[in-house]
């Protein structure tokens, strides 16, 4: 089965709030005041878009290209920006496309990937980050949100049960393929990324990782 996430972009947002409340955007915006500096984005997979807009009015500098292979929610994103401030569309370039075989063009300081690394097997996230790596400056900066399962205890078996539910809700609804979160942080740590800062929500159920290229 083809993966689409058409048909999940409408009822989205209150397909989230629904699950996670409010918990699944503050992760979104937890790193928001640490990119002051940043001026070329690039946000694989931001959804219906919220995070795109919040980011462009919090840092007036920054252009940003968005990657997403639905068309459903680029629309959504679209007409976020022009319901909130039309003057901004000058400053996103929106591409609908496949992430994994979209090719960049310039150069980068800011990724974004929110909830988006957990829809990749291993293989598939090497070869975006092999890909994108090129195209990063110096300093450049890598936001990740994420799912996590918890160590070992009690939280364990809640937390991995509800990965597994959600991956299983996802893959019903979408065709994704995907049911084990990939393991980012040694594939970061290997081409030469440092975990800057973490923020947790949901008692780590959640995870907000600031990484930055030295």
């Amino acid at each position: 089965m083809t993966v689409n996430f058409d048909r999940v972009a409408s009822p989205y947002r209150w397909l989230e709030y629904a699950s996670f409340g409010p918990y699944l955007a503050r992760c979104r915006r937890a790193q928001l005041p640490h990119l002051p500096a940043s001026r070329r984005a690039l946000i694989l997979g931001d959804g219906d878009g919220r995070f795109t807009a919040r980011l462009l009015r919090s840092n007036p500098s920054l252009s940003a290209d968005v990657v997403d292979s639905s068309s459903a929610m680029l629309r959504l994103l679209q007409g976020r920006i022009r319901a909130t401030a039309a003057w901004q569309q000058h400053r996103i370039r929106l591409c609908h496309a496949d992430a994994l075989e979209w090719s960049p063009a310039g150069s980068y300081d800011l990724v974004v990937t929110h909830f988006f690394l957990d829809c990749l097997f291993p293989g598939q996230l090497t070869l975006l980050m092999d890909r994108l790596l090129p195209h990063l400056e110096q300093g450049t900066q890598w936001i990740v949100s994420e799912f996590a399962v918890l160590p070992a205890g009690p939280g364990f078996y809640l937390s991995a049960s509800l990965v597994s539910a959600l991956y299983q809700a996802f893959g019903l609804l979408t065709g994704l393929a995907v049911r084990k979160l990939p393991e980012h942080a040694s594939l970061f740590e290997s081409r030469g990324f440092e975990l800057a800062r973490e923020i947790r929500f949901l008692g780590g159920l959640l995870r907000s990782q600031l990484w930055s290229l030295p």
